[in-house]
């Protein structure tokens, strides 16, 4: 039997319970055609369109300011359940999508290199489309996150309620674009999910995180790491470069806001209670010596009549 040159160099399998074919029976089963049949056909596919994308973006806005407004003079609803249940579920997703990305391009990266796969063809197979737009659902999804915030009456940051509905418009633009970059974002993107939406979940069950901060710092290093296009619809990429550009800014801005500024309120609180203390202590000893010298006065009569 012969051995050509893409057999010596075929990349062992990487995941060995193959979840890529379990993925392709439930969505056979479910579609009636498999995965890598999918086509985004602009028009056809639901939410293809710039239209629907658009349209849900102005109603997630109406909803959430005019839910905060609904919710003005009433009591917060708790939802912790549901609240569990949302957590999990984007973590569970956001799992299983980053599972069948990797098992997709790791044999693409290993036989044919980083450069192919991004401004190549590789970075634009039927099966990465199908996923592509899953990962494009599930940014909808993902905007109950903020109808959560609204209902219990949380502060919405714009930081929260432009970069919901960015993501969508920034996953749609890349669809529509065949930007065969697009897996780069994705991925990381996924793998900050599932380490956000798990942190979630556990703060709803109470648990205390110790690494909520790296959550925003692993945030801005997938944005930095974003920021390069290469092939694809020129306005396309320059959609997602401005937009990915905007969340670096943004969440540099909020990460010195919310933690270098904690930081230096906790580093300045030991040093205010160390002078009270050393006030403190000054008041005390001014007072000793008063009386003292309030004791003297008064005994000083009596020692001389003695």
């Amino acid at each position: 039997m012969s051995s050509g040159p893409a057999s010596l160099c075929a990349m062992p399998s990487v995941i060995p319970l193959a979840p890529w074919r379990a993925f392709d029976k439930l969505w056979t089963a479910t579609m009636g055609y498999h995965a890598d049949e999918f086509e985004f056909v602009e028009g056809v596919t639901p939410f293809s369109t710039l239209g629907e994308t658009l349209g849900m973006v102005v109603l997630y806005v109406v909803v959430i300011f005019g839910g905060q407004e609904f919710m003005r003079h009433r009591e917060p609803l708790k939802l912790n359940t549901l609240f569990k249940i949302h957590n999990l579920f984007l973590t569970i997703l956001s799992g299983g999508l980053l599972v069948l990305f990797i098992e997709q391009l790791a044999p693409q990266l290993w036989n044919h290199g980083v450069y192919e796969n991004i401004c190549g063809a590789d970075g634009w197979t039927k099966p990465l489309v199908t996923l592509y737009y899953l990962n494009y659902v599930t940014k909808y999804i993902e905007l109950i996150d903020t109808v959560f915030l609204m209902v219990k009456k949380k502060p919405l940051t714009f930081l929260h309620t432009y970069h919901h509905p960015a993501t969508a418009l920034l996953c749609y633009t890349q669809l529509v674009g065949h930007t065969s970059v697009s897996w780069v974002p994705i991925t990381l993107n996924l793998t900050v999910h599932v380490v956000m939406y798990w942190y979630y979940f556990q703060a709803a069950r109470g648990v205390k995180v110790w690494w909520k901060e790296w959550i925003t710092r692993l945030q801005i290093t997938q944005f930095v790491l974003d920021l390069g296009k290469c092939a694809g619809d020129p306005v396309a990429a320059a959609m997602g470069s401005t937009i990915l550009s905007s969340y670096l800014v943004l969440f540099v801005l909020f990460y010195i806001d919310t933690y270098k500024k904690q930081s230096k309120r906790k580093s300045k609180q030991p040093r205010e209670k160390k002078s009270v203390v050393a006030w403190s202590m000054k008041e005390s000893a001014a007072k000793m010596a008063d009386s003292c010298t309030t004791s003297q006065q008064h005994t000083s009569p009596v020692i001389s009549r003695k």
